[in-house]
């Protein structure tokens, strides 16, 4: 994990763990609010997260066999273009 994804996973442990406690504030104060905020900072953080891990495999994958990551991209375009292209066919402008 580089620098950059390590930094963004502890930002996110720290979110997480914020949110946490803000949740736990908002149960003692019996504020909906409170805990509805804390629990979407929890969340915030776990997506940080996983974000930051999800970075450093892909550039560590690609890092490892550059080829198939250009395969994998290939077919991922290709399959949105043939998607847009069949929506794009049942499309009346028309109108």
């Amino acid at each position: 994990m580089d620098t950059n994804s390590a930094a963004n996973s502890a930002e996110g442990a720290v979110k997480e763990v914020a949110g946490k406690v803000q949740g736990a504030v908002g149960d003692v104060l019996g504020d909906p609010g409170t805990q509805l905020a804390g629990k979407a900072r929890e969340l915030s953080g776990k997506a940080q997260q996983l974000c930051a891990s999800t970075t450093s495999l892909v550039r560590e994958t690609t890092a490892e066999s550059p080829f198939t990551a250009i395969a994998v991209v290939a077919l991922a375009g290709f399959v949105a273009g043939a998607l847009w292209a069949h929506g794009a066919s049942e499309r009346d402008y028309r109108r």
